[in-house]
């Protein structure tokens, strides 16, 4: 199995790059860490990336300034070739270029260029990382959308049902919300009343939960 290649694009070590990480390692401002930066804003163990079967996992280590994947705070991650690490003032790349253009490929079932040079409205979401047209890095809002995020295996069957009853909850609150909505093809708008709003907003609210009881058990 391959280690871990990361780049630092931005901060004070930007430029290096660190090649064949063995995981478990850990990022941080202290000496000890796999990887030291040179940045006042990074905690001294800010986070870890460790591996779970074929999958790596990052997982903030209750950071001060917190740590960001392609520009989502976050306390738990799986991470993927190709995702940006912000922490402090430091930005990072994961992946060798070979393993991003793979992972785009895999996106678009063999056209790795489909994503890396589509365009999208919103700027801000956008993230160019080198001026290189030919470059395999794509856009990160992009390789969201393209790429849903996969289910856990190895589930019991108790977490099996568990899962579903999270999934079937949010799922028959928002088909109850859609339903509800007035929807004017002449205008191409949709409406939501006030109350509806409200119940969009307690989904939104209940998610947020469960995701910070997950990350923090």
């Amino acid at each position: 199995m391959t280690g871990v290649t990361i780049k630092v694009l931005h901060g004070a070590d930007r430029g290096k790059v660190f090649h064949d990480l063995s995981p478990p390692l850990t990022i941080g401002r202290e000496e000890g860490n796999s990887i030291q930066l040179n940045d006042e804003r990074v905690s001294r163990c800010h986070f870890k990336v460790q591996r779970d079967n074929d999958r790596l996992v990052l997982t903030d280590l209750d950071s001060t300034n917190g740590t960001k994947v392609n520009g989502e705070e976050c306390q738990l991650k799986i991470l993927r070739h190709g995702d940006l690490i912000a922490i402090g003032r430091s930005l990072m790349l994961v992946g060798t270029e070979e393993q991003i253009a793979a992972r785009v490929a895999a996106i678009n079932g063999g056209n790795a260029g489909a994503v890396a040079h589509e365009g999208a409205p919103d700027s801000s979401l956008l993230l160019h990382l080198d001026n290189d047209q030919n470059s395999p890095r794509p856009h990160l809002s992009l390789l969201a959308a393209f790429e849903p995020p996969e289910l856990p295996d190895r589930l019991s069957p108790g977490q099996a049902a568990q899962l579903c009853e999270i999934l079937e909850f949010v799922q028959s609150r928002l088909h109850r919300l859609i339903e509800s909505a007035t929807i004017d093809d002449g205008e191409g708008c949709v409406t939501l009343g006030l109350g509806q709003w409200q119940q969009l907003l307690e989904v939104q609210s209940r998610l947020c939960s469960l995701i910070r009881q997950v990350a923090e058990p």
